[in-house]
């Protein structure tokens, strides 16, 4: 029996490039439905999260001209992660598998294939992994190879040069329900899931149209959460910090008293203005890291919604 495929697309001002990659989805989704690897009753998951621009009227649009387009609406903007969430819970209960990936055509679609025969030969979750960066620019690809090392020294379970382009069971998903952390890293907490795991590998494209929404900043942005949701080795690192600076400390303090008691004590400020502004230096590192997980403590003890959906495109149709 053929399995219900549900292609899970977070979309943010995308109205210049969703005609184009919508009709590619669809020519994927119909291939593996002539292939019988799934079913009619698959559909392509639009999640609009609060786009400023026409990308929920073309949303809206294609689920009237073709019953394989579907789409949700996010009361807001709440991030791409998640925007993501929200298709990945939406779809659990009325399909097989999920394979969630960017609207911008970047990723290889032709890669969903292989996901879904890996899925079939047993495997519950499919990461789509890039097997090189060639598109990337050096500063892109040095950071980014970078930011994958990092969470790794730091005790995060990521796959290297994977995003948020996977497969995922619907098995899977219902176990993934019972996180309910509000800082979300989604490609740091499937891992944690557990189940048998394979790895899809595929070129990356350029961009087809439109913007880059993840600049930067935001990657930084990403990366910091990834580390402070997932890990707690930055406050051990802090620790073995205060520990190390103590025993510096103690150890100039007998100097400091040895040179009193011989009258070799040399008075002078330049000494007392470096070590001010070096201990000074570690307190602010070491609060601030300490404040980010203050910060997420306060976030999660409120336990807001992790996301609100306004409209559904199925719902206009039972109307």
């Amino acid at each position: 029996m053929s399995s219900r495929l549900f292609i899970v697309i977070p979309c943010y001002n995308e109205e210049e490039v969703l005609p184009i990659t919508s009709k590619m989805f669809l020519e994927e989704m119909q291939l593996l439905i002539e292939k019988g690897k799934i079913s009619n009753d698959s559909r392509i998951l639009f999640v609009n999260d609060g786009s400023k621009d026409r990308t929920w009227e073309i949303i809206t649009s294609l689920s009237e001209k073709d019953e394989h387009y579907i789409g949700i609406c996010q009361s807001r903007n709440r991030g791409h992660q998640n925007a993501v969430l929200a298709g990945l819970m939406e779809s659990k209960d009325i399909c097989d598998i999920t394979i969630s990936i960017d609207c911008d055509g970047q990723d290889d679609i032709g890669a969903m294939e292989a996901m879904v025969d890996a899925y079939h030969d047993g495997s519950e979750v499919v990461y789509g992994v890039r097997s090189k960066r060639d598109t990337d620019t050096f500063f892109k690809r040095f950071t980014a190879e970078s930011f994958y090392k990092l969470l790794n020294k730091m005790g995060v379970e990521a796959v290297y040069n994977h995003a948020d382009y996977r497969l995922i069971s619907a098995r899977v998903l219902k176990e993934f329900a019972n996180f309910k952390e509000v800082n979300l890293f989604l490609r740091g907490m499937i891992p944690l899931v557990g189940f048998k795991s394979t790895s899809v590998y595929y070129e990356r494209h350029e961009r087809i149209a439109g913007e880059s929404h993840y600049p930067l900043s935001k990657m930084l942005a990403l990366a910091i959460d990834g580390i402070t949701s997932l890990s707690i080795k930055p406050i051990r690192m802090i620790t073995g910090l205060g520990i190390g600076v103590s025993i510096l400390s103690f150890i100039g303090v007998i100097w400091a008293i040895v040179s009193q008691m011989t009258g070799h004590a040399v008075t002078g400020w330049a000494s007392t203005v470096c070590l001010v502004c070096f201990m000074g230096g570690v307190q602010l590192i070491c609060l601030g890291v300490l404040g980010e997980y203050i910060g997420k403590i306060y976030m999660e003890v409120k336990a807001r919604p992790r996301y609100i959906i306004s409209e559904r495109t199925w719902d206009k149709k039972e109307k």
